[in-house]
């Protein structure tokens, strides 16, 4: 069977991308379709004979300025060719889901969240923007969401990445989903069988949402070692916020391998998650390493992370709530509430070979389906 695969974009790793790999992994002859492809990141992982980039791959500095030609997506997207192919999926955030299919062409979509800079976070983006893409995206952003609506009628088959995210999109795009959570490696991440040491962990891209400053400020101001993982655009910002708080530890230590995040997370006491995620992969990392998590209590997290068992939870966006969940998970830490094997089972059940069944039972089920309708109107 022929299988297309489509994507966002291609020029950065992460947790989107592993459900690529996941996807190719089921159907390892299918080709990808993507907006953008940069091979000197993503060549060893998605070969280039294997990847259709869309027109604007010509564009100067396409892999490094195509968040800012949004308008032009959908017309990117519905470019595509896939009238050869038996099967297409698409996992999407942002315009990836539009692509157009012939009418008995199964079209399942695995949805990590309609366009958040469309509908929910729309004003959040907005104010953190310049005055000229507050113009544009005055003057785009109504057409854009008329699309994104659109689009996702013609879609065959919808699965979320959490029930937060299906709650989503039964209110954007007035549409039932299935829920399969995303692949977690969890083969590759394991307890290292000594006690936890003295310190705290926030592992994220330095990007605003990610709320990394609420961890510094909480372990600031209670004189706790924290090391912060990553980089990005705030990384600045966040260094010189840590460096208010003297008394307290607070290492950065840049991007670093897989090998080390995972020296990392085995050996601290806890991982600190501050966003409001639509998953959030990180969490199941953690557990994974039979750590537990300390994690702002809304969003996918509150699917990932069993209150009192495998963490615990704060209430608000806010140092005085991120400390108040500080003092609670060391208020169970000390009564032995988390059991490594227990955190490690439950991480387990976000597996990569749980998430490949589920997702290949959907299609399956997509495709008996079709196949009955059709035969029932011939």
């Amino acid at each position: 069977m022929k299988v297309a695969i489509v994507h966002d974009w291609l020029v950065n790793y992460g947790g989107a991308e592993r459900v690529v790999e996941a996807l190719l992994s089921i159907y390892p002859e299918a080709d990808i379709y993507t907006l953008v492809y940069d091979e000197k990141k993503m060549g060893k992982i998605f070969p280039k004979e294997k990847v259709h980039a869309s027109f604007m791959q010509k564009w100067p500095m396409a892999t490094k300025l195509y968040t800012k030609f949004l308008k032009f997506m959908p017309k990117a997207f519905e470019s595509f060719d896939l009238s050869g192919y038996k099967l297409v999926i698409c996992a999407s955030s942002s315009c990836a889901k539009g692509v157009i299919t012939p009418p008995l062409v199964p079209h399942v979509a695995y949805i990590h969240t309609p366009m958040r800079y469309a509908w929910d976070q729309y004003f959040d983006y907005k104010k953190r923007s310049g005055k000229l893409t507050q113009f544009f995206m005055d003057k785009w952003m109504p057409n854009i969401r008329l699309w994104d609506y659109v689009s996702s009628q013609r879609i065959d088959t919808l699965i979320a990445n959490s029930n937060y995210i299906s709650r989503r999109i039964k209110k954007y795009w007035n549409r039932d989903s299935q829920v399969v959570f995303p692949p977690v490696d969890t083969d590759r991440l394991s307890p290292n069988g000594k006690p936890s040491e003295d310190f705290f962990v926030v592992f994220s891209r330095f990007v605003p949402y990610k709320r990394i400053d609420l961890a510094i400020k909480a372990c600031g101001n209670l004189k706790k070692n924290l090391v912060v993982i990553g980089g990005g655009s705030q990384e600045k910002e966040l260094k010189a916020l840590a460096s208010q708080y003297p008394d307290a530890n607070i290492t950065f230590t840049g991007r670093i391998s897989d090998e080390a995040v995972k020296d990392y997370l085995q050996r601290c006491r806890a991982l600190i998650f501050c966003a409001e995620e639509d998953f959030g992969i990180i969490p199941v990392e953690a557990q994974a390493c039979g750590r537990p998590v300390i994690a702002f209590g809304k969003g996918g997290a509150l699917e990932t992370v069993v209150n009192g068992k495998t963490g615990v939870f704060f209430s608000h966006q806010t140092p005085d709530s991120v400390e108040r969940g500080i003092a609670r998970f060391e208020k169970a830490e000390a009564e032995g509430a988390f059991k490594t094997e227990e955190i490690v089972a439950h991480a387990k059940t976000f597996s990569t070979q749980r998430f490949c069944q589920q997702i290949k039972d959907c299609i399956d089920q997509t495709l008996i389906r079709m196949d009955e309708e059709t035969s029932l109107k011939a």
